[in-house]
């Protein structure tokens, strides 16, 4: 049982090499599939996590949410179930062994659909779960995640084959004990989907001063529990969550636009230029203009895979 799984396994890191041969992020044929590729242990890469699943191939990657490092490889996967603010780094990556994985995105209406379809829409509301899992990695998810990049070397069948896949990948994943309260962040109603919302809500108005009282007033919960609720998923408070939301894209701005310290921070909702440079030097280690001299230094541009 070993042999094969590690034999799937080679597949799997085969095909990836195959289809991404330079280091680097790839979009897919396939919807939500993104193939990545990396030759050599990375600097810490923050961005923002989609829900979706993550497998690792060879190599091995380390996520942090807040306080908290989750690490993976080829023997266990990660799944996001709502937007995370997240640091990521490559631990083991070579040019002879690079480190390959793939990303597959999906939406929480996909997720409700699975569930329904399984008979498994009870209505339950525990409380929300962390929106960020380790799992171990098992044999039927793995043959069905093979089945779908199988059809990169097919691309004429993706469009029969690949939705039915996509399904039963979800399928895998939401019916693993450890991925339960993946199932309350796709059910209407629930505490997870309230908190699903407010985090939608946030992501499209992080510029915006937050305000917990209407947040909570729209999610149907008193502010406490919308704070309490929502550090449970995101592993931060509100004001936290949205800090590292601007932050990230004021240092996009900067990177990939040129813009001036000042003119990102107005950009993404901080008043006070001083107070920016501060977060943004308490965040990212460096000062601004130091932090991108760096990072064009090193990096050679900007990369959020």
């Amino acid at each position: 049982m070993e042999e094969q799984f590690a034999g799937r396994i080679e597949e799997l890191a085969g095909i990836i090499g195959r289809f991404v041969r330079e280091d680097g992020t790839q979009d897919m044929k396939i919807p939500g599939l993104s193939l990545i590729r990396t030759s050599q242990i990375s600097e810490r890469v923050h961005s923002v996590y989609e829900p979706s699943l993550c497998i690792v191939a060879q190599g091995s990657k380390v996520v942090m949410l807040g306080e908290e490092s989750y690490r993976y490889d080829p023997s266990s996967y990660l799944t996001a179930s709502v937007h995370l603010p997240i640091t990521g780094q490559v631990l083991e990556a070579s040019p002879e062994t690079p480190y390959l994985s793939l990303q597959l995105r999906f939406h929480m209406n996909q997720v409700l659909e699975v569930i329904r379809s399984s008979g498994e829409a009870k209505r339950r509301n525990p409380a929300p779960g962390r929106g960020l899992v380790v799992s171990r990695m098992n044999d039927a998810l793995l043959d069905a995640i093979l089945r779908l990049v199988r059809l990169l070397d097919a691309p004429q069948e993706i469009p029969v084959l690949a939705e039915s896949i996509i399904r039963e990948v979800i399928y895998r994943v939401v019916q693993d004990e450890q991925n339960a309260a993946l199932k309350q962040f796709a059910l209407i109603g629930s505490h997870a989907q309230r908190i699903t919302k407010v985090i939608e809500r946030m992501n499209r108005e992080y510029t915006q001063p937050l305000r917990v009282e209407k947040l909570a007033e729209e999610a149907r919960m008193s502010a406490s529990s919308l704070y309490h609720y929502f550090k449970e998923v995101t592993g931060m408070s509100p004001i936290q969550y949205q800090k590292q939301l601007r932050l990230q894209e004021a240092r996009r701005l900067l990177i990939t636009e040129g813009l001036e310290a000042a003119e990102a921070a107005f950009q993404v909702g901080y008043e006070s230029p001083s107070h920016f440079s501060r977060e943004y030097a308490r965040k990212f280690g460096l000062p601004p203009g130091r932090d991108i001299r760096h990072l064009r230094k090193t990096l050679g541009g900007w990369n959020n895979s």
